[in-house]
C-alpha cells in the first residue's frame, strides 16, 4: 500500500477493523498501520545514533540496524520535523522527557526520538535539552526511514526541505501497536507523551 497517511488522529483496532478517528482504514492508503512490522517494512534502513563528530569518526560512522532498536523490545518512538525547531523543542521532546518515569513503569525499554537530521545535530540538540539520559536520539539523515514508512513530509515552504510528519508510535518486537500522526507538523495534539501513555 502506498501514498499518505491520514493525520491528526490515532490508529486503533476494533471488532470491525482498524479505524482512524471513527473512519475505517480502508478509505486511506498507507504504508504503516497497527500491525505493521517496522523492521520488515524498512528492511534496508539503518539509523544513526546521536553522537559527537569525534565519536562518529572513532566508530567509523557506524549505523544502527532497525532490528537492534526494536527486536524483542517494547519501544515508544516519536518523530518530528527537525532539531531546534519551535514545537519540537518547546513541547514535543519535553513531554517525553518529563514523563520518562511513567514509561519505565509501563516496562517500556526505550523512548526514541528520530528526525531527518544528521546525528551530530541530534546530539547537540539532545544535550541542549538535557534529555539524553531519558531519551535515545537518532538521525534519519537522508529521510529513508520516514520514506519507507510513508511518514515523509515536504516542508520546503518552511525552508526545511524533505522532513517528516510529527508522529508517535508504540512498537512491540518490531510490530506497531499504536500510531498517532498529526494533521499538520506544527500541531501538537496526538503525538505527545500524555496521549501515548494512555494507549500502552
Amino acid at each position: 500500500m502506498a501514498s499518505t497517511i491520514l493525520k491528526r488522529t490515532s490508529f486503533s483496532s476494533s471488532s470491525s477493523g482498524i479505524r482512524i478517528g471513527g473512519v475505517p482504514l480502508r478509505y486511506f492508503a498507507t504504508k504503516v498501520e497497527a500491525g505493521t512490522d517496522i523492521v520488515a517494512t524498512a528492511h534496508n534502513v539503518s539509523l544513526q545514533k546521536a553522537r559527537s563528530w569525534d565519536e562518529g569518526v572513532s566508530s567509523k560512522f557506524s549505523t544502527t540496524p532497525l532490528k537492534d532498536i526494536f527486536k524483542d523490545k517494547r519501544v515508544v518512538i516519536f518523530g518530528l520535523p527537525g532539531a531546534y525547531t519551535g514545537v519540537c523543542s518547546q513541547q514535543h521532546v519535553p513531554s517525553y522527557k518529563n514523563n520518562i518515569d511513567k514509561f519505565r513503569a509501563e516496562k517500556v525499554d526505550s523512548v526514541i526520538c528520530v528526525a531527518v537530521n544528521d546525528p551530530y545535530v541530534m546530539n547537540a540538540w539532545a544535550e541542549k535539552l538535557q534529555a539524553k539520559d531519558a531519551i535515545e536520539f537518532y538521525g534519519d539523515f537522508d529521510g529513508s526511514f520516514h520514506k519507507n514508512l510513508g511518514l515523509e513530509k515536504d516542508l520546503s515552504a518552511a525552508l526545511l526541505g524533505p522532513r517528516s510528519q510529527r508522529w508517535s508510535a508504540f512498537v512491540v518486537d518490531g510490530k506497531v501497536k499504536v500510531l498517532n500522526v498529526e494533521e499538520n507538523p506544527s500541531d501538537f495534539k496526538v503525538s505527545g507523551a500524555e496521549v501515548i501513555l494512555k494507549q500502552i
